[in-house]
């Protein structure tokens, strides 16, 4: 067999990349109209892999782009730690001197620049106008990765810093003259405006110039034609219900798909036809810290929502012990905010049921993940997130939904059967 076709870690190469037909569309929009983007979205939706696409000069050409202006910079921002302005700039120099390699004059600016101490914004703005003066339709690209590392201080990042450092970008994006020589693309986990230094009382918020774009899963119909059609080169012959099990476990997610076809992939190499359960149980092991990541990079409220999502479908699942959670949809509509950033960040999805709306998890490993934090809760840690039910519901919400909670935990060996109806619901009968 060939080597493996999917790529559970890192960007996928242009040659193996599906979908997110309309974010290239949206990406190259912004590209020719002089704009700048922020896509968001969960950990392991593929946000690195869209970025990566774009350095590729053939993907440019499908566009209908001419690559030979563009001078292109991708960095991730985790790769610079601590991060500081000085960092980030020097990086973004460092990387722009290789593209530039035969562009002897445009270097000697650059290497004046990373020669001095300090990066200020009159040198990038040096650069710019050298770029300008140069080629009249040449641009910068930046492709900034996992940007929110630019948007939490550090040791050696204040938030005054931050702030300047956020306004100094957003002046050179937005001048009239060297902005056309500039454009930035950037991604991070949540919205930009949900994200960053307090805001002041005056003056323009420094995201203002960013369009957003949120990552969500794949469709089904796309997941279909990249990973179970035949003439596609990540096409795997399973059976039937194996591949609807692993339809249900990812439900489109990105990462998680390429996970389970890595692990099908490999099977299939060692000469091992896999069965569902063996299967559920190796992705698991496999993509724990997906979820974990997911979690941990949620909020407080958002992580209340959540376990209040899989307890309202854990009702009628206790056994003999039945419980109610009274007021949930009331809770629900007064965090509609907030749970449409969960589905926008394709971690939860809704739809219409008897006449109102029913949340659920896209992907039923991630109900699981949420469903074994419950049980792994206890009355001191259910003590600390008090102050959180306050911060989302009424004093008589918070004394209900606390009840429900002690008495899911009194029951918890009914709750660690139904933490295992999720393997037992994909499991052949």
């Amino acid at each position: 067999m060939p080597n493996n076709p999917f790529f559970p870690a890192g960007p996928v190469p242009p040659e193996y990349f599906i979908g997110r037909k309309s974010e290239l569309r949206f990406a190259f929009d912004l590209i020719t109209k002089n704009l700048h983007g922020a896509f968001y979205g969960s950990p392991g939706m593929g946000k690195s892999s869209l970025l990566y696409l774009l350095t590729y000069s053939e993907i440019w050409q499908q566009q209908g782009q001419d690559y030979s202006k563009s001078l292109i910079v991708y960095l991730n921002c985790t790769n610079i730690n601590p991060f500081t302005p000085y960092a980030f700039w020097q990086e973004v120099l460092i990387l722009l001197k290789e593209e530039v390699e035969d562009n002897d004059e445009l270097k000697a600016v650059i290497d004046q620049v990373l020669e001095g101490d300090t990066i200020e914004k009159t040198d990038i703005r040096q650069i710019l106008r050298k770029i300008g003066k140069q080629d009249k339709d040449k641009f910068l690209l930046l492709l900034i990765d996992d940007y929110d590392s630019a948007l939490k201080t550090n040791t050696e990042y204040t938030e005054v810093e931050m702030v300047t450092f956020l306004s100094e970008f957003r002046n050179l994006a937005v001048d009239p003259k060297l902005g056309r020589h500039l454009r930035t693309i950037v991604t991070t986990f949540r919205r930009l405006n949900e994200l960053g230094p307090t805001l002041p009382l005056s003056g323009s918020p420094w995201y203002n110039h960013y369009i957003f774009q949120p990552i969500k899963p794949f469709s089904k119909a796309e997941v279909l034609e990249g990973f179970f059609t035949s003439t596609s080169p990540r096409f795997i012959r399973i059976k039937q219900s194996l591949q609807e099990g692993v339809l249900k476990i990812t439900d489109g997610h990105p990462q998680l798909l390429q996970n389970a076809g890595y692990l099908l992939y490999e099977r299939l190499q060692d000469g091992e036809i896999p069965d569902l359960e063996t299967f559920i149980k190796d992705f698991q092991g496999r993509t724990e810290q997906i979820f974990d990541n997911i979690w941990q990079l949620s909020t407080d409220e958002e992580q209340i929502l959540l376990m209040l999502i899989a307890l309202s479908r854990l009702e009628g699942n206790l056994g003999k012990k039945s419980f109610a959670l009274r007021g949930i949809d009331n809770i629900f509509s007064q965090k509609e905010r907030e749970l449409i950033d969960l589905e926008e960040r394709g971690i939860i999805q809704k739809r219409e049921e008897d006449w109102k709306t029913v949340y659920e998890f896209t992907s039923s490993m991630m109900e699981w993940w949420v469903l074994r934090e419950i049980e792994n809760s206890d009355e001191k840690e259910l003590k600390k997130r008090e102050k959180v039910f306050l911060r989302l519901m009424s004093r008589e919400q918070v004394e209900g939904v606390t009840q429900v909670f002690k008495q899911v935990w009194k029951y918890r060996k009914a709750v660690e059967s139904f933490v295992n109806i999720i393997s037992r619901f994909l499991s052949p009968t």
